[in-house]
């Protein structure tokens, strides 16, 4: 065994049995690269690791000042990784058994109200050729509650404009269907009878609805980049990006007595508990409206 064969064949584990994103599988290995420099300098294989190597490359880790979230992921990538080397018999014993995670508290992402969100939207420039497009993309993202990933390779067959719903590609190419409002199939159905139709488009993007000037899939990049600048026209002081759009909608379905189990199969989270997260957006909000509304506060 070498690091590099066991990386390649723990590369194709995550992709093939258990249908990683490209995304997810780049931090996975990007986690065993570092170790995999360090055990070098030390001139440990894979299968030769310890306990004691394991902690002594995490502290080296914690001697750079990453931040207690990075260093759990780090710690998750590498037990990922010899949970695999064990499920394939390389090893026998777990060097990563009795290490521990840092604490670290629940991080509550920025959420936009409906008035900012409003505003997001006024501030597009319908009369630009991409203002259509752009504000099809707001209303889409904020009405499904879609990852940036799954808006880019939203189809125009999966949307069922008599049913108002949406088939999504998520995580894990897992499908779902999710209800998509009636403000957002209005903004599909401009952008794409009205605009899309007569842009020249390469052949194999045919079907994706949202597309670039040069007829191609629009890329995740361009995505941050539009809602950047519609964030910076309007003033917003929150640090914002595709996914606040799918916080703030489940959020707003929370606060507005949406069922957890309903939301978490809008978002397509594959356990409660990372849905549960907007239920302590949910008490915070209505303690800052407690806070703000009661009289002996």
């Amino acid at each position: 065994m070498s690091w590099d064969k066991s990386i390649k064949e723990f590369k194709s584990y995550l992709k093939i049995e258990r249908s990683l994103s490209d995304n997810s599988i780049d931090a996975y290995l990007r986690d065993i690269h570092k170790l995999a420099d360090y055990a070098k300098q030390i001139d440990r294989s894979e299968i030769e690791i310890t306990q004691d190597d394991i902690r002594n490359f995490l502290s080296n880790i914690n001697k750079l000042s990453i931040s207690a979230r990075s260093q759990s992921r780090i710690i998750s990538g590498v037990k990922a990784f010899y949970k695999y080397l064990i499920l394939e018999e390389y090893i026998k014993q777990d060097p990563t058994q009795l290490i521990s995670s840092p604490k670290i508290g629940i991080k509550l992402p920025d959420v936009l109200s409906l008035l900012e969100i409003d505003k997001l939207i006024s501030a597009i420039d319908l009369s630009t050729k991409n203002g259509e497009r752009n504000r099809a993309i707001i209303e889409t993202l904020y009405s499904c509650g879609l990852r940036v990933s799954e808006l880019i390779n939203l189809k125009i067959q999966n949307i069922y404009f008599r049913e108002s719903y949406i088939k999504i590609l998520g995580k894990g190419n897992k499908e779902r269907l999710s209800p998509i409002g009636g403000k957002a199939l209005k903004c599909l159905k401009v952008y794409i009878n009205e605009i899309r139709v007569h842009k020249k488009i390469q052949n194999k993007f045919s079907d994706f609805v949202f597309l670039n000037n040069r007829g191609t899939q629009l890329s995740r990049v361009m995505i941050f980049i539009i809602i950047k600048k519609l964030s910076e026209k309007i003033g917003l002081k929150k640090k914002i990006s595709p996914h606040t759009l799918r916080h703030s909608f489940a959020t707003h379905l929370i606060e507005g007595g949406a069922d957890l189990r309903a939301v978490q199969e809008m978002l397509g989270h594959e356990s409660i508990t990372t849905t549960e997260i907007y239920t302590h957006l949910d008490t915070d909000y209505l303690r800052s409206n407690i806070i703000e509304f009661h009289p002996r506060s």
